[in-house]
């Protein structure tokens, strides 16, 4: 029989009990739903509701069936709906009647709120070193790399040369925004919706304070039923987590291409790299693709809770039901890509000559050139046009600024002198941009020194 059962006449049908049951997904709640009834039980018995000896059969019996679900030994039942009913069932199983106080004072919608918010937290940290370690991956790389001239691209056209440093850097700016959310979410999250029961709250005199305080939480929701209906928690962290994969995706999508053919700037590990079963000669980049392709994954669970939530009055409606799945999901998902991705990245072999290579072809020392007339006297405009022309001029001859004659230079201004093949050499053009920010050396190692330290003073999320 159900345990909510005295107001029927009849049992719910077999499809009934499958279609209404979450237990074959929520079940992996059992610890945080278990350490939600310790906490509850525990304030009972302070509050006199209890006593301390059914307190501690109830608390000692909690545990027991703990060590007893860690190691297979219980079968969750889809009779008993979700993870909830079926400790509570087991548990009166266990020690009698007594289990049965358990629940007073408490709501499921309550119990769901409180369970999913401990769960989250805990993923969150979770989430949050693995992100931690991809961007000590790319910190590492980076200083490797301050000197490794590349292009630069817009719109995926040659633009202007940089360093791998820089541009690798750009991703450690995108990880620690995400971190930054990370953060953010956890703190705003962090609040104890357990004593709002269904969404009233009850007449039994909790103490709120007291059980936000043995679970963790920071403080207490102070409307009952927002308590029990709001999920904007988890769609901040599906955000979050989209946000993550959208900057993985990113990033796959330029290790993709840079391991092409037609780019050949990095090798991917034999570890990391699958292979063809028809062309013996494959080494394809399948990891980053499916990083690229598990992105969408993740961005319709957050639209799939967006959607669920659109329309649901207040207080409790079993809609929310779905936002578990969902949430599950999302968090396995990225959970599997990030440390992939780190390992991918530790591992892979940069051609620092290959991309040199690319830098020198392009044209991407235009701008500096155009820049040198400008420090000669000559208006931004003019000397845009004029290395328009010579651009123009390098295409119909097949050759480049860099190979061209002094000259052919001054054919189109007095202005250049011998000094102008210093002033557009690559590593000029990157070195002299110290601006803060920008790709020069000195810069890059000054930027890696600031990220350094933030990763040192921000080893943890607590």
């Amino acid at each position: 029989m159900k345990l909510w059962g005295g107001r029927f006449s009849k049992s719910t049908d077999v499809i009934v009990d499958d279609f209404n049951s979450s237990i074959r997904f929520d079940q992996r709640l059992y610890r945080e739903d278990i350490e939600g009834s310790i906490a509850h039980v525990t304030m009972l018995a302070a509050a006199d509701i209890l006593t301390n000896d059914e307190r501690n059969m109830i608390i000692s019996g909690l545990k027991d069936l703990e060590i007893a679900i860690e190691k297979n030994e219980v079968t969750f039942d889809i009779s008993a709906e979700d993870i909830h009913m079926n400790i509570e069932s087991l548990l009166i199983q266990r020690i009698g009647d007594v289990a049965k106080k358990m629940h007073t004072g408490r709501s499921r919608n309550d119990q769901v709120a409180t369970d999913m918010r401990l769960y989250i937290k805990k993923e969150i940290v979770a989430i949050d070193q693995d992100v931690f370690d991809l961007l000590s991956t790319i910190l590492s790389l980076s200083g490797q790399h301050t000197e490794t001239i590349m292009p630069g691209y817009t719109h995926l056209q040659k633009a202007q040369p940089t360093t791998f440093s820089h541009h690798l850097m750009a991703y450690f700016e995108m990880f620690k925004r995400d971190r930054d959310r990370l953060i953010t979410t956890y703190n705003r999250m962090n609040q104890s919706p357990l004593g709002a029961g269904a969404f009233a709250t009850t007449t039994y005199p909790l103490n709120r304070q007291m059980t936000a305080e043995l679970l963790g939480f920071d403080s207490i929701c102070l409307n009952s039923m927002d308590a029990v209906s709001d999920r904007d928690f988890l769609l901040d962290v599906l955000y979050t987590l989209s946000m993550i994969m959208m900057h993985l995706s990113r990033f796959s999508e330029e290790i993709i291409l840079w391991c092409s053919h037609e780019f050949r700037f990095i090798d991917l590990d034999d570890a990391y790299s699958t292979g063809s079963s028809i062309m013996p000669q494959k080494k394809n980049p399948d990891i980053p693709e499916l990083i690229r392709g598990k992105t969408g994954r993740v961005y319709g669970d957050l639209m799939s809770l967006l959607t669920t939530m659109k329309g649901l009055p207040l207080a409790y409606n079993k809609d929310t039901q779905e936002d578990k799945e969902v949430t599950f999901d999302a968090i396995d998902t990225l959970k599997m890509c990030i440390p992939i991705f780190t390992k991918l990245l530790d591992t892979m072999t940069v051609r620092k000559e290959v991309m040199r290579s690319g830098a020198e072809g392009g044209f991407t020392n235009a701008t500096d050139a155009a820049d040198y007339l400008v420090k000669k006297g000559l208006p931004f405009r003019d000397a845009h046009e004029v290395l328009g022309k010579l651009v123009l001029y390098c295409v119909n001859n097949n050759t480049n600024l860099s190979e061209l004659s002094l000259d052919e230079y001054q054919k189109l201004s007095p202005l250049f002198t011998e000094d102008v093949f210093e002033a557009i050499s690559l590593d000029t053009c990157v070195n002299k941009r110290q601006v803060i920010g920008g790709p020069a050396k000195e810069q890059m190692e000054t930027v890696n020194q600031l990220a350094k330290d933030y990763l040192e003073k921000n080893a943890t999320i607590e």
